[in-house]
């Protein structure tokens, strides 16, 4: 696996902490900025609206840039909103640099995922695609907890000075690491035949990627659904005390870690089995943390293998859809990131939704429970179809 695509992964982990780290800070950002725990949660929110719209904006604006300099561009706007945030006293201004902050996340998502994909020979697209996206299970296990840690000692703004801080070190490996020629299309100039944006537009939105995607912003929903509000529920449902919050959240990463790790290395063999059978314990699993919340230790033993099904389904999710989307070699990663993150916008809203229904803190639950069972709606759906056509579903 060539050295470049480890750098990338660990600029994912720097903007990963940032995208997570909120599941541990909502109670003290919501308490300091004198706001609801669902308006702190729609911070969550506003970052994934970000990544779906920044995904495809950011990927065509910086589709002639090598690739390298787009990276670069990425990361230093992302440093300098974290800078913004952890400096206002006002939500809306958070809020903004949220958005901002998503839209450079975006943009180096959808060039990273590209540009790994194809350092790579086919047989090896699905450990590519693990170690980057590898770079967010990590910040789970390590970053998200550290910027709860940090937030329970010295304030929530000192987890924004931290991403800032750890984003530095992955500028200067990209830097020395990527070569600068290469630009957006993975040649050292553009390609005569490339191919227009509007055909590729019309690739991702066939009958054969719209299924794949809804279903990709399913789980992903479920996942950050249940998440964002994981800090609430431990410690008003569950009974632990917030000391608890840092390694159920580590817990979490690291059976997410597992799960990438295992994807990565079925994936390009079995991509549908895997999505299949981890769809259908997702949808257990979170039925199952929810209805017994309350007990401490049911609670600690699924998180971890949430986390897992989570994000080893998710890993063999994108690494079907950049499968079967090489008729779209530019907006492939960008739709990639806009459908697992459409899904990280959705699910908090529709969380918080519950909250402020008054059903209590374990409805986000139930939620992420509800989104998984439509998703193996889709999912059933879509090969039901396949049946009727006659057409063979590939892995």
């Amino acid at each position: 696996m060539p050295f470049a695509v480890y750098v990338l992964g660990l600029a994912v982990f720097a903007q990963g902490t940032s995208e997570f780290m909120l599941s541990g800070l909502v109670s003290s950002i919501a308490a300091d900025l004198g706001v609801s725990l669902a308006a702190a949660g729609l911070l969550t929110s506003a970052f994934a609206v970000g990544m779906v719209l920044g995904a495809p904006l950011m990927a065509l604006a910086g589709r002639t840039w090598p690739r390298r300099r787009a990276l670069l561009f990425f990361l230093a706007v992302f440093v300098a909103v974290h800078i913004a945030g952890a400096l206002t006293p006002s939500y809306g201004v958070l809020l903004a640099t949220r958005f901002v902050g998503a839209l450079a996340n975006a943009g180096f998502w959808a060039v990273a995922l590209t540009a790994a994909v194809s350092m790579v020979p086919d047989r090896l697209k699905g450990r590519a695609t693990a170690v980057v996206v590898g770079g967010v299970t990590i910040a789970c296990v390590v970053g998200v907890p550290a910027g709860a840690v940090l937030g329970e000692r010295w304030g929530w703004r000192a987890a924004f000075w931290a991403v800032a801080l750890v984003s530095l070190p992955a500028f200067a490996a990209i830097l020395r690491s990527l070569p600068g020629g290469v630009r957006g299309d993975g040649e050292a100039a553009p390609v005569r035949n490339e191919l227009r944006v509007r055909d590729e537009l019309r690739v991702l939105t066939g009958p054969r990627l719209r299924p794949t995607l809804l279903t990709m912003a399913l789980v992903q929903g479920a996942t950050f659904c249940a998440f964002s509000y994981l800090e609430p529920l431990l410690t008003r449902e569950s009974g632990l005390s917030s000391a608890w919050v840092p390694a159920a959240l580590a817990l979490f990463g690291a059976g997410a870690f597992l799960g990438v790790t295992v994807a990565g290395r079925h994936a390009d063999r079995r991509a549908t089995a895997l999505v299949a059978y981890g769809m259908v314990a997702l949808a257990l699993g979170w039925s199952a943390l929810a209805l017994t919340a309350g007990r401490p230790v049911a609670a600690l033993v699924l998180i971890p293998l949430l986390g897992l099904l989570a994000f080893g389904t998710g890993t063999a999710l994108i690494t079907r859809l950049l499968g079967q989307a090489t008729g779209a070699p530019t907006l492939a990663g960008a739709s990639a990131t806009a459908a697992f993150n459409l899904g990280a916008a959705v699910g908090p809203w529709a969380g918080g939704l519950a909250l402020d229904a008054g059903l209590g803190h374990r409805a986000p639950v139930w939620v992420s429970a509800a989104l998984m069972g439509l998703a193996l709606v889709v999912a059933g759906a879509r090969r039901a179809a396949v049946a009727v056509s006659g057409v063979r579903v590939t892995e």
